[in-house]
């Protein structure tokens, strides 16, 4: 961009010096202005070539202010004095006559003193008199238009001193007080318009929007990219007392690979409990939000991600799975959002409609209690509010997601094809918030969340002869799970001569053992007394309606008590009482910035939590706390801090231990560089 001064002295100093150098040089009429009447109006000077006068670069500009000469002080009669001491006239005999309104006046004294009005001495020396104002007002017209062109090369050579230090290094205290302490309002002012003009020029709209240079496609500017970049420390440490004998199977390793025979042959896939583990993990994110018009906007993200898990797009750096990672091979990128939204009103005392359809993020209130922050739902949602003098602002929001659909041949190797069995959540949020006084703002909602189709279903009766034989209730095991549900086994498989009655051949899937239907309840309160320090209270509380534990008992392979050998009635059972629970609750306290938007904001969190085995479905909830899932309780305290506008160090620890079922406990320590645009 050229800078503004080099249009200051183009359109101003220059030419009108120019000016007022030939006007002292020659006695032929010519018009003057006023400083100010220069300073305002655009002179029109030109070049030899007849082009207008341009500098080329900031050292053209001072190199050609350095040139002039600064106007010589007045001496006595209007006459200044040069260099060497002896008078000489500033201005020609005849410059009172040199503008039409010098002429003017001269004529009107003339003919006062031809009418008799005036004596003839009075007249001359009236005459005199508007002769040395002229000649004053023509030196300190001179003299601004020189100010001002020493002005404009002073800024210049502090701009490029600038630039060179940024360049090089820090400013050093020198270099920050070469500044232009003052400038006159008339130049402010021309300034200010050369400065629109520059920006229009540029492609610098007035409201600060970006426009295009010409010849691009009007889309690029509707394109608004977002990114993110994680990298993460993460120490996994498991405390010596941890339950290692068999007893913490990996449901979700059983269920999206091949059915597991439950016939006590073989261990099958074991969660870790007892080998503490250090791991480097890598979170990368690139989207696009794009405005469609009228109302519509569109967006989609890439991310990274060890597998396809819906709550995590970490990839531990160097972990060979599915055939990527490990020996420096590259990492699966995965579609993490896709969506279409259209926004209708906003504003005070209006209302708000917002439609969401695609894969998008989370569209209720909720914490990671229920909802990890990673979570992407798909399907469709729809919110309702209405602003109160910015004051109270209520709001409904509701949803339909589909969360599992029956592939289309299922079941592959038979003739004849089993009924769909598709998984939805249907859910609905009533809640408002409020800007309570002037430091005080709370929002509170309440949420139901029905998961339909979720639970496991036994199957009909049948004989599987292999593996792949599947059962009509198979598409009832969840496509996705962490820890901590109670689950039973799907298949009621006939024994007979084909499995010895029972002893072999008893491939089995699991589904969760409980229907969900959540009732949840979340809060917060901030206060901003402390500015710019917030001090937040976030809680949530959930329940699910559907639990029945006598019900669960009947077919709960997990999540049980110990067996107590005084008790008559269980001294042959196999396994002991089921211990699960349906409610959950968290409580958070964060202090410090609302946002990581400058150098050194910070914020830290302390909280802590409690999640029974079966109060929130396992595969959504979050996955650092306890490495995700239910059936834990325990701690959290984490500190983020910003080290720019854009980029942060944050470090957290999780201690959890088990609520039901034998003791396994864990502490993750992490620590994240990250940067987000």
């Amino acid at each position: 961009m050229k800078t503004y001064l080099s249009y200051l002295v183009l359109f101003t100093a220059l030419p009108s010096l120019s000016m007022a150098q030939e006007l002292a040089a020659s006695p032929s009429p010519a018009p003057v202005a006023t400083p100010s009447a220069e300073l305002i109006t655009e002179p029109k000077a030109e070049a030899p070539s007849g082009d207008a006068l341009i500098f080329d670069s900031g050292q053209d500009l001072a190199r050609s202010a350095a040139n002039l000469e600064p106007p010589l002080p007045a001496g006595d009669g209007g006459e200044a004095l040069p260099a060497g001491g002896e008078s000489a006239p500033l201005r020609s005999p005849d410059s009172l006559t040199a503008t039409p309104m010098g002429s003017a006046v001269v004529g009107l004294i003339n003919k006062l003193a031809e009418k008799g009005i005036i004596p003839p001495e009075e007249a001359k020396a009236m005459v005199a008199q508007a002769q040395a104002e002229a000649e004053a007002q023509l030196a300190q017209a001179h003299a601004d238009i020189f100010t001002i062109a020493q002005i404009a090369a002073t800024q210049v050579i502090a701009e490029q001193e600038v630039a060179k230090a940024a360049a090089h290094g820090p400013l050093d205290a020198s270099r920050e007080e070469m500044r232009v302490n003052y400038i006159p309002a008339p130049v402010r002012m021309e300034l200010k318009d050369d400065i629109k003009r520059e920006l229009a020029s540029e492609g610098i709209g007035g409201s600060g929007e970006y426009k295009l240079p010409p010849n691009w496609p009007a889309w690029v500017s509707k394109v608004k990219p977002s990114g993110e970049i994680r990298i993460r420390y993460e120490s996994d440490i498991y405390p010596t007392n941890n339950d290692s004998t068999g007893a913490f199977p990996n449901f979700n390793a059983i269920n999206t690979g091949a059915p597991f025979d439950v016939t006590g042959n073989e261990f099958a896939p074991q969660w870790n409990t007892d080998q503490n583990r250090t791991r480097f993990r890598l979170l990368a994110r690139l989207g696009l939000g794009i405005d469609l018009g009228e109302n519509f906007t569109a967006g989609m993200r890439m991310a990274t991600g060890q597998n396809n898990s819906p709550v995590s797009g970490n990839q531990s750096m160097g972990l060979p799975y599915q055939g990527q990672g490990g020996n420096f091979s590259a990492y699966a990128i995965w579609l993490d959002r896709a969506w279409l939204r259209f926004d209708l009103g906003g504003g005070e005392d209006q209302g708000v409609m917002t439609f969401w359809a695609g894969r998008f993020d989370n569209p209720f209130f909720s914490t990671p209690l229920i909802f990890d922050d990673d979570l992407g739902f798909d399907g469709t949602a729809v919110r309702l509010a209405y602003n109160y003098r910015n004051v109270i602002m209520p709001s409904v929001i509701a949803g339909a997601f589909p969360v599992f659909n029956t592939d289309l041949n299922f079941s592959s190797n038979q003739p004849e094809k089993y009924p769909s069995y598709d998984k939805y959540l249907f859910a609905v949020q009533g809640g408002v918030e409020a800007n309570l006084t002037r430091n005080w703002n709370a929002q509170v909602a309440a949420a139901y969340y029905y998961f339909y189709n979720v639970e496991g279903k036994l199957s009909t009766p049948y004989t599987p002869l292999t593996q792949s034989d599947a059962g009509d209730t198979d598409n009832s095991r969840p496509s996705f799970a962490q820890k901590g549900n109670t689950y039973m086994p799907l298949r009621q498989i006939i024994p007979d001569y084909s499995n010895d009655f029972g002893a072999i051949n008893q491939w089995q899937y699991f589904g969760l053992a409980t229907p969900f239907q959540n009732l949840a309840l979340t809060g917060r309160l901030n206060y901003d007394g402390f500015q710019p320090i917030r001090v937040s209270l976030v809680g949530e509380f959930v329940r699910n309606l559907a639990f029945d534990k006598n019900q669960i008992d009947q077919y709960a392979v997990n999540n049980r008590a110990d067996i107590v050998a005084s008790d008559t009635d269980l001294d042959t059972a196999e396994y002991g009482p089921f211990d699960g629970s349906a409610d959950a609750w968290l409580i958070d306290l964060v202090i410090g910035h609302a946002e990581l938007d400058r150098r050194w904001a910070w914020q830290t969190t302390f909280g802590y939590r409690w999640i029974g085995s079966d109060a929130v479905v396992d595969g959504f909830n979050d996955s650092e706390f306890g490495l995700g899932g239910t059936n834990m309780k325990g701690f959290t305290v984490g500190g983020r801090l910003a080290l720019s506008p854009n980029v942060y160090l944050a470090l957290r620890w999780f201690g959890s231990e088990s609520i039901a079922g034998p003791p396994f406990d864990m502490n993750i320590f992490q620590i994240d560089l990250g940067a987000k645009f």
